[in-house]
């Protein structure tokens, strides 16, 4: 696995999450992201790293799906 590196990330729909550890599916061996909401319930929620990772289209522009604004507090 690539290293992902821990701490703050923002969603391209504004939202922070907290990057906790990547982690690998039982089954498929998948690279997985294991990550929290900073608002809300504060849940806990895992995604597949390439999506983690993948850029999106915004108003016909490409951004990052998440993007690193700093380590963790």
């Amino acid at each position: 696995m690539t290293d992902l590196k821990a701490g703050i990330y923002r969603h391209y729909k504004g939202r922070d999450y907290k990057v906790l550890c990547e982690a690998r599916h039982s089954e498929t061996e998948e690279e997985m992201v294991v990550y929290q909401c900073l608002y809300g319930d504060y849940s806990i929620w895992v995604r597949p790293k390439a999506m983690f990772v993948e850029n999106v289209e915004v108003d016909r522009q490409v951004v990052p799906r998440f993007r690193f604004i700093g380590d963790a507090l």
